[in-house]
This record gives C-alpha cells, structure tokens and sequence, in this order.
C-alpha cells in the first residue's frame, strides 16, 4: 500500500502577514500557528467547517499569515455587482462548472501551469463543502492536488484551542484510502464551533458524488 509523503520543516516559503490581523485575532482569544511553505503552489483544505464564523476566522488568518490564497465560490456570486468584486478581492475565483475541462480539470490545468511558470498559486478549499454535517468529503481537492502533483496543507480551525494550526504537508500518493488516513490523522482532535455538525474525514459515498468539487 502507498503512503501520502510528509513533507517535513523547513520550509523555505515565507509570507510578511498582517499584525493587525493578528491582533484582532488575539483579542477574540485566537492566534495562527504556522512554519512557513514547502512550495509556492498547493491545495490548502481547512477543517472543520461548521459555521459562518469559521469565514471571518479564516480570513484573518489568510491575513495573519500573509499568503495571498484563492479560493473558489459559485460563480453566480461573483456576477453580484459591488459583492463579486469584494469575493475577488478576498482571492475569490469562480467555479469554472462549464469549462470542457470540468471545474476539477480546469483547476488542474491552471495549477500545473502555476508550477510550470512558479507562480504563486494555493487553493483553500473547504472539503465538507457545506456547514451541515455530511457522510463525508467532495473529493475536487484531492483531484487538483493529485492532479497537479503539488502539496496538500493541513490547516486546523480548532475552536477547542482557539488556534488555526497550518502543520502538515502531504504530498499524496494516489492511494485514496491511505491518504484519506493519513489527513484523518492530521485533523485528530480538532473541534468545530458546532463539533456535531463537522463531517468524518472520508470520501463521499460514491452515490452522493455528482458534484464532487
């Protein structure tokens, strides 16, 4: 059986945040633990998603460290006059649902073209997809990060600590149930704002994955 790689400190990206982020952040009792990047591309997924408010943590903390990264929202939003332009702001980037490619395919492209010409380029994603508790994940973060073969950060929104925790790299190794372990390990012990509602860390049944992003 294949085994996800641990991709171990040091890691040479590094981003100048905001101190004011963290400041705010520290008021409301929360600080961001992070060491820095082990490349300039890959798929962050942030965990457990069981609130509005994980929005506004995860924001300061995208401030706080500093990493200019994209995430992806429907792309009927981002037509909203005025909120479209704010959501792009933020590094919102539309879902590309009717590109030949696939929303999934599309990312992967533009991911690998990112490598391929060391743009920065890292995508958080929510992999629960929704803040209702689910039999388990969408898979489109593990196609893009495999896909393009870039790192799989494991980012920690831990409301039993107040912490936002960046702490493992992996690279995958295309074993769905080894990697599936591995991330389940990584997000051991994490509490959500409504710890009843955070998904199990799984794929979704195969009969609840028409839309798999």
């Amino acid at each position: 059986m294949s085994t996800p790689a641990l991709l171990a400190p040091p890691h040479p990206v590094r981003f100048r945040g905001s101190r004011l982020a963290r400041a705010l952040l520290a008021l409301a009792g929360w600080r961001v633990i992070e060491d820095g990047f082990p490349a300039r591309q890959g798929v962050a997924i942030v965990y457990p998603h069981t609130s509005n408010w994980d929005f506004v943590v995860g924001v300061l903390a995208k401030w706080s460290i500093g990493i200019p990264v994209r995430f992806w929202g429907k792309d009927t939003l981002f037509d909203v006059p005025l909120f479209g332009r704010w959501l792009r702001w933020l590094g919102g980037m539309p879902i590309e649902r009717h590109s030949p490619r696939g929303a999934v395919g599309a990312m992967v492209h533009t991911m690998r073209e990112a490598v391929a010409r060391d743009e920065l380029l890292w995508l958080a994603l929510s992999p629960e997809g929704t803040r209702r508790r689910t039999e388990g994940w969408r898979s489109g973060f593990y196609q893009v990060a495999l896909g393009a073969g870039v790192p799989l950060a494991l980012v920690v929104l831990d409301y039993g600590q107040r912490q936002v925790r960046v702490h493992d790299f992996l690279l995958l190794s295309g074993d769905s149930a080894a990697d599936y372990a591995r991330i389940a390990q990584g997000f051991a012990g994490v509490r959500g704002f409504q710890p009843g509602k955070a998904s199990p860390v799984q794929p979704l049944p195969k009969r609840l994955t028409a839309d798999t992003v």
